[in-house]
């Protein structure tokens, strides 16, 4: 008998999804110290206003303990002439049940805070990334919780500009107290002459921010594939705050680093 014919004769071994039960919290609570490690050791967390907050990386390792996948049934173009906007829906589906198990609903606009200067795919791409952390999020919070993090999807929060303004104190003068009535005229003023002007201070430059153009190459840079998500939230937190020296910087970085992972990479091969 052929090897050929012995191959198809032989059954065809099914995969076994090793997974957690959701619905024993002993198992579920092993999952949540086992989620903590990889979640440290992966560097799968972003640091908002002091806490910490899950990628949607995450979220995603602890759904595969459990079984559950994402599946992506829509994206939606809800686009105007002004704005760039996707809405996409995500459900989760049980592999050990064989039914669905949750859902989740997302958006992503270029009005968004950041967001001013993302090309339209990467528009779309963070509304389905989104939908699947809410998907996760809303039958997997509690296990998140319990591994020490904070129980919104990272790709949730709104980077910078949280923090409110400080407000100036205010200061209250004292009303002057009225002047005394002369009891008699007084004598003739003697002239006083007027004391030189105080010499104006210089103000300082304002910054020269970066440009629209820098911004877009730096946007463009991040989206290379070996860029990773860490250094992609921590630029694009900043990116606002740069100045044309700063973006001109980021930008050469940024080049030297893929052309250094791209050239590692072809060489490991």
């Amino acid at each position: 008998m052929s090897e050929a014919i012995k191959n198809i004769k032989e059954p065809v071994r099914k995969t076994k999804v090793e997974s957690f039960d959701i619905s024993r919290s002993d198992e579920t609570l092993h999952l949540a110290t086992d989620l903590a490690k990889f979640i440290k050791d992966n560097k799968l967390s972003t640091t908002v206003q002091g806490k910490e907050f899950v990628n949607v990386e995450g979220w995603q390792y602890a759904g595969s303990r459990l079984g559950i996948v994402p599946i992506v049934d829509h994206v939606i173009n809800v686009s105007t002439e002004q704005e760039i906007k996707y809405q996409a829906k995500v459900t989760l589906f049980d592999m050990k049940s064989g039914h669905t198990v949750g859902a989740g609903f997302a958006i992503c606009s270029n009005k968004e805070q950041g967001k001013k200067f993302y090309q339209e795919f990467a528009i779309m791409s963070m509304a389905q990334t989104r939908a699947i952390g809410k998907a996760y999020r809303n039958i997997l919070a509690w296990i998140i919780r319990a591994a020490g993090y904070e129980p919104t999807p990272a790709e949730e929060m709104e980077y910078g500009g949280n923090t409110p303004t400080a407000q100036p104190a205010m200061v209250v003068t004292p009303a002057a107290a009225p002047a005394p009535v002369a009891a008699e005229a007084p004598a003739a003023m003697k002239a006083v002459p007027a004391e030189p002007a105080a010499p104006a201070v210089a103000e300082a430059p304002a910054p020269t921010y970066a440009s629209a153009s820098q911004k877009e190459e730096i946007i463009r840079l991040l989206n290379h594939p070996v860029i990773t998500r860490p250094e992609k939230t921590k630029m694009l937190l900043n990116i606002n705050r740069l100045d044309e020296e700063r973006a001109t910087q980021a930008i050469a970085k940024l080049k030297k680093a893929i052309d250094d992972r791209e050239n590692g990479q072809s060489a490991a091969a």
